[in-house]
């Protein structure tokens, strides 16, 4: 760890949160295939390359994830038997309407979301800017494309409501 100017046991808190992320994100591309090859209906052009779109980034994402543990200096984990116990996320079924899946996308983003939050907290408490700056960008781009998959939920009657002050 010395070439990071890291300390490794600080560090290893921070690869774990890594692991179960990168747990996260497997299932989470899985899931985006599925959607892929099975939605059906009048959005199926819109709704299929959208989702090999963002499998796409999940993929890119997966691989980041377990390079930045390599580069942490740990190994990743890299069973499917293992992410299936360590995920925070559920597999999917494939029969559901076009609207479930946005849904059950936009509820694995917030599980995702927690996780990455975990893991800048972790990382901050080891001085880890590198993982914070990487994790810091997967942040924004999924509340971007949550906010993007809700709006597409909404009717055209609607606005977006503001969350009011406590």
């Amino acid at each position: 760890m010395n070439y990071l100017g890291l300390d490794k046991e600080k560090i290893a808190l921070t690869v774990d949160e890594l692991n179960i992320l990168l747990a996260d994100y497997h299932l989470y591309y899985q899931k985006l295939r599925n959607f892929h090859w099975n939605v059906i209906g009048k959005n199926f052009f819109d709704l299929h390359e959208k989702f090999e779109e963002m499998y796409d980034d999940a993929k890119l994402k997966v691989d980041e994830i377990a390079e930045r543990v390599l580069t942490l200096r740990f190994q990743p984990t890299s069973n499917l038997s293992d992410y299936l116990k360590m995920s925070n996320l559920e597999e999917s079924i494939s029969e559901l309407t076009d609207y479930d899946m946005i849904d059950q996308l936009i509820k694995d983003h917030g599980t995702i979301l927690v996780q990455m939050r975990k893991v800048v907290k972790a990382a901050d408490a080891a001085g880890d800017e590198g993982t914070i700056d990487l994790i810091g960008a997967y942040i924004r781009e999924l509340e971007k494309t949550s906010w993007m998959l809700d709006a597409w939920k909404m009717k055209t009657t609607e606005n977006h409501k503001a969350i009011p002050a406590e």
